[in-house]
């Protein structure tokens, strides 16, 4: 049975209003995400068909495992999003697993970005350009933030793993598909001392930084393995104990065998349709669905691009 997703949408600071070109009846002008494939608390979403129509997934992962091929993880494993930044986002880093438990009560948030697209010359803080810690609390003590961060440029198709402890930030004028631990934990760094709509800066998160910055992690660091699957172009993106990302080209007919007992997949481009064990889903740009594990015949018809994930 596949599922699928009605979007939840998050106001930013930075936010706009690009994910209107998915189809999106989003709900104002400073719309910075979509929540397309989320059992996170914070935004869950609801099941659009089927015998849990209008359920929410959190519920449906606790009550009916075995769509999930009883994956024994106390929570659902990922997230994925689409964000719009209309304005940059705040320089932040996220903690791992152990320190996010202890001090959170939820994942860690390992996260990846997939470029959708990106204005001329737009840019992603990755990394810092210091290589000691006594060197990183220096620069963060004295605001020397210039100094401290390293920019990269970026374009449409640019893919980019983020571990916990990178410290990093969204650039303006970059839309991205966000694959990510199921976590809603951020911890900022700088935020440009911007205001919000009732005059006050947003909370920063120095101590807790300093604490989980992992200095290794200050390079692009993964390269995406291409081949070609029955005439459709295949590419691996990343894949490791917290997931495996995956982009599929579609121009026709293709036999699609699930990697994993289930599979999270979001429609970037084009158009066609899904066939599930007999049953014929329309599937277009900004479709997000789940194929469980009852579904074992599947094909995809069209001229499709999607992204798919699973942990």
């Amino acid at each position: 049975m596949v599922l699928f997703l009605k979007p939840v949408f998050q106001e930013r600071i930075w936010g706009g209003t690009a994910l209107r070109q998915f189809g999106y009846d989003i709900p104002n002008e400073r719309t910075g995400e979509c929540w397309a494939i989320s059992a996170h608390p914070n935004g869950p979403n609801i099941i659009e068909n089927g015998p849990h129509q209008g359920e929410t997934l959190d519920v449906v992962w606790h009550k009916d495992r075995a769509l999930f091929g009883n994956d024994a993880r106390e929570a659902f494993p990922l997230l994925t999003k689409i964000l719009d930044a209309n304005d940059k986002l705040s320089v932040q880093v996220h903690p791992d697993d152990d320190y996010a438990r202890k001090h959170e009560g939820e994942y860690g948030k390992t996260e990846c970005w997939y470029i959708l697209d990106a204005k001329e010359d737009a840019e992603i803080i990755y990394g810092v350009n210091v290589e000691h810690y006594d060197d990183l609390n220096r620069l963060i003590d004295s605001n020397r933030f210039d100094d401290l961060f390293k920019k990269v440029k970026v374009k449409a198709g640019d893919f980019f793993y983020v571990p916990a402890g990178t410290v990093h930030a969204i650039g303006e004028g970059i839309l991205i598909l966000e694959t990510q631990q199921s976590s809603d934990t951020t911890y900022r760094i700088y935020d440009y001392d911007r205001t919000d709509q009732n005059g006050q800066k947003r909370e920063l998160h120095l101590a807790q930084s300093k604490d989980v910055i992992d200095m290794k992690t200050s390079n692009p660091n993964t390269q995406p393995v291409h081949d070609r699957r029955d005439g459709h172009r295949h590419t691996q993106f990343v894949s490791n104990a917290f997931f495996t990302v995956e982009k599929w080209e579609i121009d026709g007919q293709l036999d699609f065998e699930k990697p994993h007992d289930y599979c999270l997949v979001s429609v970037i481009e084009g158009t066609g349709h899904l066939i599930a064990d007999g049953n014929i889903y329309e599937v277009n740009k900004g479709r997000h669905f789940i194929l469980t594990t009852d579904d074992q015949d599947i094909q995809f018809e069209g001229t499709l691009t999607c992204i798919v994930s699973y942990s």
